[in-house]
């Protein structure tokens, strides 16, 4: 084995990164709100609130700042982040609007636990010791808080000397309405600001900065405002920075602040000029006698409510009046000041509750690594891969490029991979379902795999109209089926089952050629090409498809169509099983491999048994014989997963190298490799890894599973890569959200809220275990302690109402 058990079964604890650590990256910012970065020196990074991408985005004068003075002592100021990482190879230098030449703190170190996230810094000159714990209230099932654009970050002080130390911190923010540009010599460009007006405002409990702009109107895309507030008695503030020439605006900022650590507002009363902004300042002021720790709290809020109505700027609905559409959260809110208030009234609920899953989520006895993958993954759901319209409407690109978005239209066949979202908020994707069943499918039943009708648009491929995704299409039955189960929400079920048949009834019309409900035909599939004839990927999927489509029928009372889709199924399995089971594992059939460019033929596919571990997330059972399932897929795990990389040969995208280790798509061990295979095949992918991983551990192949996630989580280590970042076509791709069903393997997790049952079945510490659980009714954790032979189980209900659910666990059946 590549990992020893002590380091594949460590629970010890989440890993923290210290300020060298460049790649680590965490997001703050609700679900469809965009969101900041906070680096691992504590810099706040990837501004990306204004409806789109950003990565790398920094915001010119944004930074918080230290000022302390121990009694009878010279004060101390600094940047509250640690020092600026080599090179230092720019051009001119760092430009005064970075702050750069200000002193900064000497280490920091961060520590991420989705979604909290900590630093603490480390400085001998200062007088006291400083921290930062930073979040975006986040609450399974409750999507208005989970969708807050906004985040708490608040510093804890504590002085370590023997004399009292006066303290201000204080939070500096440009106001960017308008948009931000930089010319050669790294000067701001502001060409479409002006009109911008920072005021100091006072509320219920709380004071601060409102940031907004008289030069737009309501429903320009460039409309919004920020708010940065305290609920901190004592404040000092400056509006706006000195407007002067060249550097005079930093110098005057930080002059003023050092003098004493009050900010002296220079009665600046009016919007900025043409082409021009300002920068605000708000701080914190405190004494603190010695050993004494305070909190200085700060709440960040925007609002930034308009978009384009559909997938980025190049592609909305042509209707005059009808090109914007207003983000989710501007029903919720009015303002970036609304969303404050709101973060600042309501923040002992927030936080508790917020704290509440995280501290479920991470009590968990399951692995390090495994908690790191399942959690760290959920930003995807926060990060601009996703979005939602103010009529509720949730969307999903595939991921992000570094300004926009990446692959359109909620795309089928990659979030066919996804869990998080369906086990934390299954409202959202019962959303996603009633867009792919009610809007984006033909009369004939073609299931448009990316969501363009709705935007009265069309997805074209190659110059015509789209075909259908095989995988796509059978997978989405399949999730429909989780998302019932998960729900119990007979409505739901009911509302969508027309369109359900008859995306199911089509497929053996347009992809089973010769009669035998074995796919055979063009078969369009998420690695962006169609495989020809019987191949394990698709004809998996179809029985997947046809098993739930048996359940559903069955328990609406239509025994009809439950008989017929059931014998569908018998007879597909059992012809899929004769053309495609190779000894080993399941193979596509070709009589010329070479025949059609982008196929695998006897190559060993990570991917041949996707439909398999869905029907095991979702309770569906095999699909095929189960020992030759376990067979296969330990057949992907011993011919895929690469100890390094130094002499793997890929000639397409390249995600792993060197040292590293990782499951590539496809091997050959048989050899047969067609002279061009199916394109991504030499690469590695992290939702496929996850989801191998999770179907190994259904097998009993715990340590391989593990051994799996441990290389993923070791990749992902802030150095080679963000740990809250996983690439593939994109920044925080939608596939890495497989990560999820690790959790629902390992903990032997089986729902099914139509009926009221859930059931635990651990597999992995089950002498003494504990971990997280939710539906759509409720979440909580199970525990099981091995006690004289038996086992002592406990199901907490931490949120949500499952009373009257039926438990199965540790030999014992209860109910709630």
């Amino acid at each position: 084995m590549v990992y020893s058990k002590e380091q594949l079964f460590d629970s010890t604890g989440q890993r923290t990164y210290s300020e060298e650590a460049k790649e680590a990256a965490f997001l703050l910012g609700g679900i469809g709100t965009g969101n900041i970065s906070i680096g691992s020196r504590g810099e706040f990074r990837d501004w990306e609130i204004f409806n789109r991408p950003g990565k790398g985005d920094l915001l010119p004068n944004t930074y918080f700042s230290i000022w302390a003075k121990q009694e009878g002592e010279a004060p101390v100021a600094k940047v509250l982040e640690s020092r600026l990482p080599l090179p230092h190879s720019r051009s001119h230098g760092y430009h005064p609007i970075t702050g750069a030449g200000l002193p900064r703190l000497e280490k920091s170190r961060m520590r991420g636990e989705y979604p909290l996230a900590w630093v603490d810094f480390e400085d001998k000159e200062l007088p006291v010791q400083v921290s930062l714990e930073a979040f975006t209230p986040f609450i399974p099932l409750n999507t208005n808080d989970s969708g807050i654009p906004g985040a708490y970050m608040t510093y804890t002080v504590t002085n370590t000397s023997n004399k009292p130390v006066d303290v201000t911190i204080a939070g500096s923010l440009m106001n960017p309405i308008g948009g931000l540009n930089y010319d050669s010599f790294g000067n701001l460009d502001v060409r479409n600001a002006g009109g911008n007006f920072n005021e100091f405002r006072e509320d219920h409990g709380f004071t601060g900065l409102n940031f907004t702009s008289n030069a737009f109107g309501e429903g320009d895309l460039n409309f919004g405002s920020l708010s940065l507030v305290t609920t901190n008695p004592k404040v000092t503030y400056k509006r706006a920075w000195f407007r002067g020439g060249w550097y005079d605006f930093l110098q005057e900022f930080w002059d003023d602040f050092v003098q004493d650590g009050q900010l002296n507002d220079l009665g600046y009363d009016t919007p900025s000029e043409k082409n021009r902004t300002d920068t605000g300042s708000l701080g914190v002021c405190e004494t603190l006698a010695p050993g004494e720790t305070k909190t200085f709290a700060f709440m960040l809020a925007w609002h930034f409510p308009n978009r384009v109505n559909g997938w980025n700027d190049h592609i909305c609905v042509k209707e005059e009046g009808r090109q914007i559409k207003q983000n989710y959260y501007a029903g919720l809110f009015d303002s970036a000041w609304s969303a404050a208030s709101y973060l600042v009234n309501h923040q002992a609920r927030l936080t508790q509750e917020t704290k509440l899953f995280h501290s479920a989520l991470f009590a968990s006895t399951l692995p390090s690594h495994v908690l790191d993958a399942i959690a760290s993954n959920i930003t995807v759901l926060r990060s601009p891969t996703c979005f939602r319209f103010i009529d509720g409407r949730f969307f999903g690109y595939e991921g992000c490029f570094d300004h926009q978005g990446c692959c359109d239209g909620s795309c089928t066949h990659v979030w066919n991979y996804a869990q998080t979202l369906a086990f934390l908020f299954p409202e959202l994707e019962q959303n996603m379902r009633r867009t792919e069943f009610l809007t984006e499918v033909e009369e004939d039943g073609k299931m448009n795999f990316r969501a363009f009708k709705m935007f009265q648009s069309e997805w074209t491929w190659q110059g015509t109209s789209a075909p259908a995704a095989a995988d796509g299409q059978m997978g989405t039955i399949m999730r429909a089926y989780r998302e019932w189960k998960l729900t119990g929400d007979d409505d739901f079920l009911r509302e969508l089952w027309p369109s359900i048949q008859k995306t199911l009834n089509y497929a053996p019309l347009h992809w089973d050629t010769d009669g035998d409900l074995v796919f055979d035909g063009v078969q369009h599939n998420t690695y962006d090409i169609e495989f020809y004839g019987p191949n394990p990927l698709t004809g998996v999927f179809f029985l997947g498809a046809l098993r739930a489509g048996t359940e559903m029928a069955a328990y609406l009372g239509e025994e009809e169509t439950a008989k017929k889709y059931e014998a569908a199924f018998e007879t597909s399995s059992k012809r899929l099983d004769e053309l495609t089971w190779n000894g080993e594992y399941y193979v596509q059939r070709l009589d010329d491999v070479d025949a059609h460019k982008y196929q695998h033929g006897i190559g060993c596919l990570s991917d041949q048994l996707l439909g398999q571990q869905l029907a095991h997330l979702y309770g569906l059972g095999y699909l095929l014989p189960k020992e030759r399932v376990q067979s296969a897929i330990h057949a992907v795990f011993k011919h895929n997963f690469k100890e390094d990389f130094y002499n793997h040969v890929n000639c397409q995208r390249t995600y792993t190298l060197n040292d590293e280790k990782g499951l590539v798509l496809c091997s050959w061990p048989e050899g047969g490799r067609p002279k061009l295979p199916f394109v991504y095949s030499d690469e590695v992918w992290t939702g496929i890894e996850y989801h191998v991983a999770t179907h190994l551990i259904y097998e009993g192949f715990i340590e391989e599973g593990l051994t799996i996630v441990k290389a993923v989580r070791d990749r992902q280590d802030g150095f080679r890569r963000s740990p809250w970042n996983e690439v593939e076509c994109g920044h925080h791709y939608a596939r890495s959200m497989s990560s999820w069903g690790l959790l629902i393997a390992l903990s032997g997790f089986e729902f099914d809220m139509a009926r009221g049952e859930m059931k635990f079945a651990p597999v992995i510490n089950e002498a003494e275990y504990t971990g997280f659980w939710s539906t759509g009714r409720a979440w909580g954790t199970y525990s099981q302690k091995q006690i004289d032979g038996g086992y002592e189980v406990d199901v907490k209900v931490l949120y949500g109402d499952a009373s009257g659910v039926k438990v199965r666990a540790g030999g014992k059946e209860f109910t709630l």
